[in-house]
């Protein structure tokens, strides 16, 4: 199972609604995505990949990537 992570941050006065979502998968040849997506909540966003050779390393990078948008203000969603 695919554990998603998503979050979002708003601004009503600067008008900003913004969401951020991290997953881990595993690739076809072993090696292991950290996916990640962000824009403006109601809009399709920017996805990135970034490659790790283990699932610890995607994770690890999931957890500190969650934890710097969690201090610039982003919440948690479920």
């Amino acid at each position: 199972m695919i554990e998603r992570i998503y979050l979002e941050c708003h601004d009503e006065l600067q008008n900003k609604h913004r969401f951020y979502q991290l997953f881990v998968m595993r690739g076809l040849l072993g090696e292991w995505a950290l996916i990640r997506e962000w824009g403006r909540v109601g809009s399709p966003g920017t996805v990135r990949k970034d490659w790790f050779e283990t699932e610890e390393l995607a994770d690890s990078a999931r957890s500190i990537i969650t934890q710097q948008k969690i201090k610039k203000g982003y919440h948690l969603f479920e």
